[in-house]
Order: C-alpha cells, then sequence, then structure tokens
C-alpha cells in the first residue's frame, strides 16, 4: 500500500489493464433495427441479449464468485475478469435472479435518477427478513418516501448547526480521552464506538457507557454478523443467531417507546420521541425505523471513518496538511475564548472534506445497489429486460477516477443517503481531534477487505502516541 502514496494525496489506486474487445450485452445494430418487426418482441431476450461466457450454476450462479471477499481498494478479481472480457455492463445470474451488472458510472447514475420510473429498489427477501418489512432499504414508494421524509426532517441542516454538531464533538472526545499514549487500539472498534454511541443517544437518548448501552451494543453486533451472513435459518448459524438478537433489540425499543408513552414523556431531542409525537406511523413500523436507523447510522459512517484512519496513516503529507488546516481552527477558537467547535469553523475544514472525498472514492463503502428494472429500458443501445435485477457497482471508480464524472458515495435520485451531511459532519470533527492530538501507525499489516460489506480482518490495530494535552472540558 505503501508505494500508492503520493506527495500531498491519498494513496491512489492506479491499477490499469490492458483490455480485450468487449462482448458486447445487448448492442443494436442501427442499420438492422428498421427491420425488427414488433412480432420478433417474442424472441428478444435472445435475439438482443449476448450472455456472457457463463451464468454459473443454476439458481446459484455465479454469485458466490461475486461475494468472494477482496481487497476493498480494487474492484475485485471477478468484476476485473467479466469487465476485461465483456465491458463495463454485462449479463449474469446472481442472488438467484437474472442480473445486469454495471460498472459503468453512466448507466449507474442514470438507474438511480430513474427509482420509481424505471427502476424499482429489490433486495434480496433475507434482507427484509432480518431488517424487518418497513425498514428504508427495503422499502419503496409513497411509504419509503414517508419514512425518509421523516429521517430528512430529523436529520436537517438546521438541526445539524443547534444540536447534532456539539453531539458529535462530545462523542468524539469520549473515545480519545480512553486512548492512552504509546498503546495499540483497534481503530476499527473504536470508530464503531463512536457512532454507536452518537446514534443510540440521538434516536433514543441511551448514554454511552451504561449498561443499557452496552447490552444493546452486545446484541448488534451479534445481528449486524447476520445481516452481511447467508440466510440459513438453523441452529448455530449467524442468520439464526441475528434474528434472535433482533428480536431482544426490537423489544428494546418497544420498551422504550411505551416508557415515552406512559410516562408522557416524549422528549423532542431524540427521534424515537419526535416520532412517536409527529408521525402517524404503526408501533411495528417505528421498531423498524428506529433498528434501521441503528444500522445505517452507524455501520457504514464507522467503517468510512476507519478507512479515513487506514489510508492517513500511508500518507504522512496528507495528515501534516489536516494539521495545519486544525491547527489554524483551533488557534482561532482559542482567541475567542470559545471550547466547542462552531459550524462556521466545521465549515473552514475544506482540505478535510477532500480527504473524507477521496476516502469514499477510493474505499466505497456501499459496494453495489439492489435495483429491479419496472420495464424494458434501452440506455446508449443496450437493452435491459423489464423485471431482471440490476446491480450498480459503486467500485469502479477507484480504478480509473479520470474516466469517472460521477461521484455516488451517497447514492442518488430519491434514495439518497438521508444522512450524507451526517456521516461527514462524525468524519470531520473525528478527523480534528485525531490529528490535533494523535499521531499513529499501523500496529499490525491489515488491509481493509470488501465481503460484501467493507471490513478490516485484524480490526485496524494502530499504535497510538499523544502529542499535545486532549482538551477535556469540551467531553461528556
Amino acid at each position: 500500500m505503501q508505494d500508492q502514496v503520493k506527495e500531498g494525496l491519498l494513496p491512489l489506486l492506479a491499477s490499469k489493464k490492458n483490455k480485450k474487445e468487449s462482448t458486447e450485452l445487448s448492442r443494436s445494430d442501427s442499420k438492422e433495427s428498421s427491420k425488427i418487426e414488433e412480432g420478433a418482441k417474442l424472441v428478444w431476450l435472445t435475439l438482443c441479449l449476448h450472455p456472457s461466457r457463463s451464468m454459473g450454476w443454476p439458481f446459484l450462479g455465479e454469485t458466490i464468485a461475486y461475494l468472494k471477499p477482496y481487497p476493498a481498494t480494487t474492484i475485485g478479481k471477478y468484476m476485473e475478469q467479466h469487465i476485461s472480457r465483456y465491458g463495463k455492463i454485462y449479463k449474469s445470474h446472481l442472488f438467484g435472479e437474472p442480473t445486469i451488472v454495471s460498472a459503468d458510472a453512466g448507466l449507474n447514475r442514470f438507474i438511480l435518477q430513474n427509482e420509481g420510473k424505471l427502476f424499482e429498489c429489490s433486495y434480496p427477501r433475507s434482507i427484509g427478513g432480518i431488517l424487518g418489512k418497513w425498514s428504508m432499504l427495503v422499502l419503496v414508494g409513497d411509504m419509503h418516501r414517508d419514512m425518509r421524509v421523516i429521517s430528512l426532517n430529523f436529520l436537517s441542516n438546521a438541526r445539524l448547526k443547534s444540536h447534532l454538531l456539539r453531539e458529535v464533538e462530545k462523542h468524539t472526545l469520549f473515545v480519545l480521552s480512553s486512548w492512552t499514549h504509546n498503546s495499540v487500539i483497534c481503530a476499527q472498534d473504536e470508530a464503531k464506538k463512536f457512532t454507536f454511541n452518537l446514534m443510540a443517544e440521538h434516536i433514543m437518548s441511551l448514554q454511552p457507557g451504561k449498561l443499557e448501552t452496552e447490552q444493546l451494543k452486545t446484541e448488534y453486533i451479534t445481528f449486524m454478523k447476520g445481516v452481511v451472513s447467508a440466510p440459513l435459518n438453523f441452529p448455530g448459524t449467524a442468520y439464526r443467531r441475528a434474528l434472535k438478537s433482533r428480536s431482544i433489540i426490537l423489544k428494546f425499543i418497544e420498551r422504550k417507546m411505551d416508557e415515552r408513552i406512559r410516562n408522557g414523556r416524549e422528549d423532542e431531542n431524540d427521534l424515537l420521541g419526535w416520532v412517536v409525537k409527529n408521525s402517524n406511523l404503526s408501533k411495528e413500523q417505528i421498531m423498524d425505523l428506529v433498528l434501521s436507523l441503528l444500522f445505517a447510522g452507524h455501520e457504514t459512517s464507522s467503517v468510512a471513518l476507519a478507512l479515513a484512519i487506514y489510508f492517513l496513516q500511508g500518507c504522512p503529507t496528507a495528515v501534516q496538511q489536516l494539521r495545519e488546516e486544525h491547527m489554524e481552527i483551533a488557534k482561532a477558537k482559542k482567541e475567542t475564548g470559545k471550547t466547542e467547535l462552531s459550524w462556521e469553523e466545521y465549515k473552514k475544514m475544506e482540505f478535510t472534506q477532500c480527504v473524507i472525498s477521496e476516502t469514499l472514492r477510493l474505499g466505497n463503502v456501499v459496494r453495489f445497489l439492489h435495483r429491479k428494472a419496472l420495464k424494458d429500458v434501452r440506455y446508449k443501445g443496450y437493452d435491459i429486460p423489464c423485471g431482471w435485477k440490476v446491480l450498480p457497482n459503486n467500485s469502479s471508480g477507484a480504478s480509473n477516477p479520470s474516466s469517472n464524472n460521477y461521484f455516488l458515495p451517497f447514492g442518488g435520485g430519491p434514495r439518497l443517503c438521508a444522512g450524507s451531511e451526517l456521516a461527514k459532519l462524525e468524519m470531520a470533527l473525528f478527523i480534528h481531534h485525531l490529528v490535533l492530538n494523535f499521531e499513529w501507525t499501523l500496529a499490525q499489516s491489515d488491509e481493509a477487505v470488501a465481503f460484501p460489506f467493507v471490513d478490516f480482518p485484524k480490526g485496524l490495530p494502530i499504535a497510538v502516541k499523544r502529542h499535545s494535552p486532549l482538551v477535556e472540558e469540551n467531553g461528556p
């Protein structure tokens, strides 16, 4: 990884492969198109779709190969081989369905922008079984829109400025204050602790370090392992254990909700109280919403933060530039006599935002999305049949950014991530206090792996050295 580091920049992936002549998926010959009559539509799939060399085994198709773990800073061997042979848009058989896979940034953007018109969210049934049928991840249409509006209202810029900025900094300092000089810490676990504590307080007013918070975190870890596992509902499997943890988590949420209603305490400072008071959602819908927001708000943000820590340790020039930016902000803050960061100071973290964007480009946390074609779709000569699964792959931008005019780390269209601004705020404030107070290096060799969620097999162990006193008065 060190060979990829360039002065003043984060590590860049520069693997360029000689391309074989692409096997076109379904490009129509303009000279022949006028000869195709309406009756030929019965054999449309046979004539228009040129299959890849193999669709794999029945039902399984190429799913096992597609999900095989690979370094997160690459697009994976499966994608490399298929793009090399068949181009950026090709046919396969994944997750039990005939599938169009796209590593083409233009088509990916087209798919996201036409959500609800030409394409629809279509995750495997097992995802809905574990996240809940009312999870925003699997909902479509008006119900998804209504749930998303609730999330957007609670994550508005006004709320980020007035409330969440202070909370994010408090939880950052809570985690960093436990780091000791010349110690080795698991950066991935610390990132998860930071984002989980923040979301637990933000959603249900749970305080970090309290017994009930730690118990919920333990169940949530088991739950997460099931989300990314094979959906085998047998005793002893990760999926079965996750379903059990899901039940425990939902009972916890239900108990908290009943306490609010019984005691007449509907605190609008957390999402649970806000939803109970301001929405017409059923109890089941509220519980699935809370569970899915814990999942979305905690897991992806913690992975992105761990990736930033990983990339930065290999690029000391970028760390130095960050340190200069944040020293200037800290100095100006000290002159005003303030102890907490302001929104204006956050907006001055310009290079930090570049670091965040580069982290998301290189390590793209969400590797691919699940969509389904609602009708026959024609895109630049390619035909996508109605009812087929479509997988926009977002990781291809890391391999050749010069050919990619679209940067979609938070998705796009009507399903654009509702928490995107909160995620950037979390990363920026954590980086602010990290570079001001610590230096770090890898304690053991570790590398981010996609399976399909990004993860560090060893937990990203880093050796930290404190180089200035941490400002405790900002802490909780």
